[in-house]
C-alpha cells in the first residue's frame, strides 16, 4: 500500500468532494482518509466487504469499491455517499488509486531492473528484452553517481539520504534513484547533451551540499564513466566505486571524485606493490628508504640523516599547483622567495631531482603518489 501517495491524492480532491472518503487496506485498516483522525483505525464493515463476492457495495449509506491487482485485493475505497452521484465519485477515486498503483509498480519494476543490472543479477542476453518490456530506451547516454555515506546503525539516515536525492531529481521516467545497501545510494542520470556532461561535477557537488545541510552526514561521491547504452550502466557503477576508492588514496581532501579525472592514479592503483618499491628505489638511486608512517616522508641514508619533512613536501606540492612558479608559490604560502628556493634545493640535494625541471618534476610527483599507494596497500594488509 502506498499510504503517503494515497493521502496526497485525498488532499488534492477533498475540496471537490465534501463527503468523507478514504482508503482501507487488505486488513481492514484505514490508511488514508479525508478525516486524518481516522487514519490507523479499523473499519467496522471492512471484514464483511473483504469476504463479499461483490466488487461494489453500499452499507448504511457508505459506498465501497474493492481494488484488485492481478487478482489480489489491493485495497478498498470508501465514500460516505450512496446513490448514482456517490457511485460516480467512488469510481473516480478508485481510478486515481489504480493509476497511482500502476505508476509506482512500473517505477518499482524499472528500479529493480536497473538495480539487477548494476549488481550483475541479470543475464546480459536478457537486458535488452526486459528494457523493451519496461519501455526503457537503450541507446541513451547515462552516468552513475554513487553517494557513499559513513556506516551508521541509524537506518533512518539511509532513508533520509535516499529522500534528499529523490527530491533533487524527481524525473522518475528518466532518472533513477536506488538504495543499493545501508551506506550506498546511486543516482543514474540521463545525459541529454554535452552540456550535461560538463555540469555533472556541479550536480554531484549540489547533492553533497544538500546532504550536508539537511542530513548532516559525511558522504563521498564517485562519478562513473558515461554509459552509452543500458548494459554499460554496470560499468559506470563500478567506475564510480573505483573513483571513491582511488580518489580516497590520492585525493583524500576531495569529497567529489570523477573517475575520468583520476589520471595517473588509476594506473598506479593497478601496479603491484613490489613493482612500486622497485620504482622508488630506482628513482632515488637506492638511497631512499620508506618509512612505516603514512606520510610523505622519505628517509635518505646520508650522514646528516636529513629528511624530506612535511613542510618541504607541502611546498613542493604548492610549487606543482602553481605551474613550477617560485614567486607565485612563495606568495600563496606567505613565504619569502628564498625559503621556497631553499626547500627546492633541499629536494635536489637529497633525491638528485631538480623539480624545477619538468621531467624531474613528473618523476617526483609520481614517486609521491606511489608512496601514498604503498602506504594504503600496507595499511590494508595490517588491518586484515
Amino acid at each position: 500500500m502506498h499510504a503517503k501517495l494515497y493521502q496526497n491524492l485525498i488532499h488534492q480532491i477533498k475540496e471537490t468532494i465534501t463527503a468523507e472518503f478514504g482508503i482501507i487496506d487488505e486488513n481492514g485498516v484505514i490508511v488514508a482518509c479525508s478525516d486524518e483522525m481516522k487514519i490507523g483505525s479499523t473499519s467496522e464493515d471492512a471484514m464483511e466487504i473483504i469476504h463479499s463476492d461483490e466488487r461494489i457495495l453500499c452499507i448504511g449509506g457508505v459506498s465501497y469499491q474493492k481494488i484488485f491487482n492481478r487478482n489480489r485485493l489491493e485495497g478498498i475505497v470508501f465514500l460516505e455517499m450512496d446513490g448514482e452521484i456517490g457511485l460516480k465519485f467512488l469510481s473516480l477515486i478508485s481510478i486515481n488509486m489504480m493509476s497511482i498503483n500502476n505508476l509506482n509498480e512500473e517505477k518499482l519494476d524499472k528500479n529493480t531492473f536497473v538495480k539487477n543490472i548494476i549488481l550483475d543479477n541479470i543475464l546480459p542476453s536478457d537486458i535488452l528484452q526486459r528494457a523493451r518490456e519496461l519501455n526503457l530506451i537503450n541507446n541513451v547516454s547515462r552516468i552513475v553517481i554513487l553517494i557513499k555515506t559513513e556506516q551508521t546503525k541509524d537506518m533512518s539516515v539511509c532513508d533520509m539520504v535516499y529522500d534528499v536525492v529523490l527530491k533533487l531529481f524527481p524525473n522518475k521516467s528518466k532518472d533513477f534513484v536506488i538504495a543499493v545497501d545501508e551506506g550506498n545510494t546511486i543516482l543514474i542520470k540521463e545525459l541529454k547533451n554535452k552540456e550535461d556532461i560538463n555540469e555533472i561535477d556541479m550536480t554531484a557537488q549540489t547533492i553533497l551540499d544538500t546532504l550536508n545541510a539537511e542530513v548532516m552526514v559525511n558522504a563521498s561521491i564517485g562519478i562513473g564513466s558515461i554509459a552509452e547504452n543500458i548494459r554499460d550502466i554496470k560499468t559506470s557503477y563500478k567506475d564510480a566505486q573505483s573513483a571513491i576508492l582511488i580518489g580516497g588514496i590520492f585525493e583524500s581532501e576531495k569529497s567529489v571524485i570523477n573517475y575520468n579525472n583520476l589520471g595517473i592514479g588509476r594506473l598506479i592503483y593497478q601496479l603491484p606493490p613490489t613493482l612500486c618499491r622497485l620504482f622508488l628505489n630506482e628513482v632515488f638511486s637506492g638511497e631512499a628508504k620508506l618509512l612505516d608512517k603514512t606520510e610523505y616522508k622519505l628517509e635518505v641514508k646520508h650522514e646528516t640523516k636529513e629528511k624530506l619533512d612535511n613542510d618541504t613536501v607541502t611546498t613542493v606540492l604548492k610549487f606543482f599547483e602553481n605551474n613550477q612558479n617560485v614567486s607565485e608559490t612563495a606568495r600563496v604560502m606567505y613565504l619569502h622567495r628564498n625559503s621556497v628556493v631553499y626547500r627546492l634545493d633541499k629536494v635536489q640535494r637529497l633525491t638528485g631531482l631538480d623539480i624545477r625541471s619538468f621531467n624531474d618534476a613528473v618523476i617526483f610527483k609520481i614517486a609521491l603518489m606511489v608512496k601514498k599507494y604503498l602506504d594504503y596497500s600496507e595499511g590494508r594488509l595490517k588491518n586484515k
